[in-house]
C-alpha cells in the first residue's frame, strides 16, 4: 500500500498531536499480504479527509484508531497515548473517553429515545460528562438543534426517524462530551447531494467548535476540498 498526503506533519507540535501512526501493519488473514500504514500525523482540531480503493484499509485504520484491534508491527499513538500499552478494557475506557464515532450503519440503540442516544457517551464516560456544557443533557439539546432535528422528536425511539434523521443524531452522539476525536466511516452515504453538503458542513463547524479532530472515510471525492488534509491509501500488489 502507498499512500499520498498533501500536509506535513509539523514535528515541533508533539504536545498538540490528536494521533500519530508510525510503521504500522495489520493482517486480517495470515495468507494474505499485510496492509502496510504510511507515517501519519494529525494536529489537535486538523481534519483529515481518507480515501481509497476497497481493500486499501480505511476501515481497518478506524479500527485501528478506536483501539479495538492492534497493530501487528508499529506504534499508533493518540493523544500521546500508545494503544498497545493499554489493556482491552483500558482502550475501551480510552475510547470512550476520548473518541467519539459515527458508524456507516450509526449503530443507534434502537430502544432508546432520540435524546438518550445523544447523551450516551456522557452516561459512559465522567470525563465526556464533565466537558458537555452547561450540562449533558442540554448540550444534547444544543446538538440536536443545530442538526436539525425536532424538538418533536427527541423523545422518541430513534427506529422513527428517517434514515438521514439517524445520521444526524448518530453525529451528535459523537461530538456530545467534546471528544478530542471523530472516527467517521462513510457517514454520508445514505444521503443525497444537498443533505450530504449540508451534514458535512454541520459536522466539521461542530467540531471546529470543539477543537475536535475528525478522521472522515469516504469514497466521494468531491467533500476533500472541505478538510484540512486528505490522504489517499492504495492497494499495494
Amino acid at each position: 500500500m502507498s499512500s499520498q498526503t498533501d500536509s506535513p506533519a509539523d514535528s515541533s507540535a508533539i504536545a498538540r498531536e490528536a494521533l500519530r501512526i508510525s510503521h504500522v501493519k495489520f493482517r486480517w488473514d495470515p495468507t494474505q499480504p499485510p496492509l502496510v500504514y504510511p507515517e501519519i500525523t494529525l494536529d489537535a482540531g486538523e481534519h483529515l479527509f481518507l480515501r481509497g480503493p476497497s481493500g486499501s484499509g480505511k476501515s481497518t485504520l478506524l479500527s485501528l484508531l478506536g483501539g479495538l484491534i492492534l497493530p501487528d508491527t508499529g506504534t499508533l499513538s493518540l493523544l500521546g497515548t500508545d494503544l498497545a500499552g493499554l489493556t482491552s478494557g483500558q482502550r475501551d475506557r480510552f475510547r470512550a473517553d476520548h473518541v467519539g464515532v459515527i458508524f456507516q450503519q450509526f449503530n443507534l440503540v434502537p430502544y432508546l429515545t432520540t435524546l438518550d442516544n445523544v447523551m450516551l457517551p456522557c452516561r459512559l464516560s465522567r470525563k465526556r460528562r464533565r466537558r458537555a456544557l452547561p450540562t449533558a443533557e442540554q448540550e444534547a439539546e444544543s446538538l440536536l438543534t443545530a442538526l436539525g432535528i425536532p424538538q418533536s422528536h427527541w423523545h422518541r425511539r430513534v427506529t422513527g426517524l428517517s434514515v438521514g434523521q439517524q445520521q444526524r443524531v448518530a453525529a451528535a452522539r459523537a461530538l456530545t462530551g467534546g471528544p478530542e476525536l471523530i472516527l467517521a466511516d462513510e457517514p454520508t452515504s445514505a444521503l443525497d447531494s444537498d443533505n450530504r453538503d449540508r451534514f458535512i458542513e454541520l459536522l466539521l463547524g461542530l467540531a471546529a467548535e470543539k477543537h475536535s479532530s475528525v478522521v472522515f472515510v469516504s469514497h466521494d471525492q468531491s467533500l476533500a476540498e472541505r478538510f484540512d488534509r486528505q490522504l489517499a491509501l492504495q492497494v499495494t500488489p
